[in-house]
């Protein structure tokens, strides 16, 4: 799905594009929606702002998406069939020597930090939302990935057992790691002066001596690299595969 800049460009939605047409779908509501909380936050999101945006009434976008309940699971729906598509798009190609299954995982972790950076601001949604909504009634871009993963490690030849522990431990590391965002620990985006950019000038130093040593490198780190990274470490502690495979 394509995405919005914060600056207020998008590619997805124009307001007076299809939807004034009378054109409406719920691939363009979602695509709405997505591109409304890139620019302005999640806080942002309402039903009537939306339709205003679609330049519809706010009825009208009742019949692709029952209330801001619903439209919270399309914000997920959304997120994950971009993954999909960068996994669809993208190169089977193993990355290093180690076993294809692995190769597989940090494919997948790639492509789901890719769309992390591309809408920041439905993370949270994406980490929080599926935890209230039982599993059958997940997305289905959702169930589609989990589907993949699962095959991944059945066919490279994991128990049932090993799949569920090594396939939480993935999830687990995915969003906790992309959670600790770099953007948390600035104080003042516009100030040139790192202390006070990161507010540190706020921690008194004899209190707080390692926040104001680390924090620093907090927000310049190399958040892909150290998912990755962390993600091999995590996996090299797993059980070997019988196959080095997940393609069956």
């Amino acid at each position: 799905m394509p995405s919005a800049s914060r600056d207020g460009s998008t590619d997805m939605v124009e307001r007076d594009g299809p939807a004034k047409r009378g054109r409406l779908s719920r691939p363009l509501v979602l695509a709405a929606a997505v591109a409304l909380v890139d620019r302005e936050g999640l806080g942002a999101l309402t039903m009537r702002r939306l339709a205003a945006d679609l330049g519809v009434e706010p009825m009208a976008i009742y019949r692709y998406t029952a209330g801001k309940e619903a439209l919270l699971d399309g914000l997920v729906e959304a997120f994950f069939a971009e993954v999909n598509e960068r996994l669809r798009t993208s190169a089977d190609q193993r990355d290093d020597d180690g076993p294809a299954w692995r190769a597989e995982l940090r494919r997948i972790a790639r492509a789901f930090a890719a769309v992390v950076h591309a809408h920041p601001e439905i993370l949270p949604v994406v980490a929080t939302r599926p935890l209230t909504v039982p599993v059958a009634r997940r997305p289905a871009p959702l169930l589609r990935l989990t589907e993949h993963i699962l095959a991944v490690l059945g066919r490279a030849g994991f128990d049932d057992a090993a799949t569920l522990t090594i396939y939480r431990a993935f999830v687990a590391w995915n969003i906790g790691c992309l959670l600790v965002d770099k953007r948390q620990v600035v104080d003042n985006p516009e100030e040139p002066d790192p202390l006070l950019r990161l507010g540190l000038h706020r921690l008194p130093a004899a209190e707080y001596p390692r926040l104001r040593a680390l924090v620093p490198r907090l927000a310049e780190y190399d958040d892909e690299q150290e998912l990755i990274t962390g993600l091999d470490g995590l996996l090299s502690g797993m059980p070997e595969a019988p196959l080095d495979s997940f393609y069956g």
